[in-house]
């Protein structure tokens, strides 16, 4: 199976397995991908999602441009993508924060898909770029659209025009990593960030990612007052009693989901 998807105590984990491909993405990979964020955006059960790739060199390195289907650059870019590469490069429609646990290179499709992740643990052995250019192509699927967002213009376009390569260490220092940890420890690093997102209220979470993306080229005044469903239904919550009981009694919160 080219994608492994198992959800157990509320955490969804989703594994490009294609490790002697350097999990690059085949049609039929793409395809999977976007069936499961579909099927995760309707499991209300879940909630946090770890995206990775399998074996020790590789998160993803993009399209399979040895599996492809030989379509030329303007009929890639042509075809239909919902959600960005991967499916989740430019998704605007999953609420659950989902974190990319990068353990080797992450390049072109595979930056695409790390840009649309929340929260980025590389191991210390991780590359990241966007080298479309070295053969002719664009960064089209979310690398362009987001990468300057990220991080400052001069950072990012030295990227998208050269097509280099930066190491853990410097995506850090730019600001497109959370954390760096060794590869034999990126485990330990990645379960710490997701008990700390399953401490919080679920139906915080959620409003959390909705009202920032729905913030986004908004004044802060604007985002501000963003009234969006999924605010009301935290606020309006059982857990929201019971984040302040819990606090009162000095204990640890027994979420519900509603």
């Amino acid at each position: 199976m080219s994608v492994e998807f198992t959800v157990q105590d509320h955490i969804a984990r989703v594994t490009l397995n294609r490790p002697d491909r350097l999990n690059a993405v085949d049609q039929a990979t793409e395809a999977e991908l976007i069936r499961i964020w579909g099927a995760i955006e309707q499991d209300r059960d879940i909630r946090v999602v770890v995206l990775t790739g399998a074996g020790e060199r590789a998160f993803c390195t993009g399209a399979d441009m040895k599996g492809g289907s030989g379509s030329s650059g303007l009929e890639y870019w042509a075809a239909p993508r919902p959600g960005g590469f991967g499916g989740i490069a430019l998704r605007e429609t999953l609420d659950v924060p989902v974190i990319a646990r990068v353990n080797g290179h992450a390049l072109g499709g595979g930056m695409e898909m790390v840009l649309g992740c929340d929260i980025v643990v590389a191991s210390d052995n991780a590359t990241f770029g966007l080298p479309e250019p070295r053969v002719g192509r664009l960064a089209l699927d979310g690398g362009i659209a987001l990468l300057a967002r990220r991080i400052p213009h001069v950072h990012a376009m030295g990227m998208l025009l050269t097509g280099r390569r930066i190491n853990a260490v410097e995506a850090l220092r730019l600001g497109l990593v959370n954390e760096v940890a060794p590869l034999q420890t990126l485990d330990d690093a990645v379960a710490r960030w997701v008990a700390d997102i399953l401490a919080c209220a679920p139906l915080s979470v959620r409003a959390i990612k909705q009202m920032t993306r729905a913030g986004e080229g908004l004044s802060a005044a604007q985002a501000q007052m963003l009234r969006l469903p999924a605010l009301v239904e935290a606020l309006k919550s059982s857990d929201q009693d019971e984040g302040v009981r819990a606090f009162q009694e000095k204990r640890a919160p027994q979420w519900r989901g509603r």
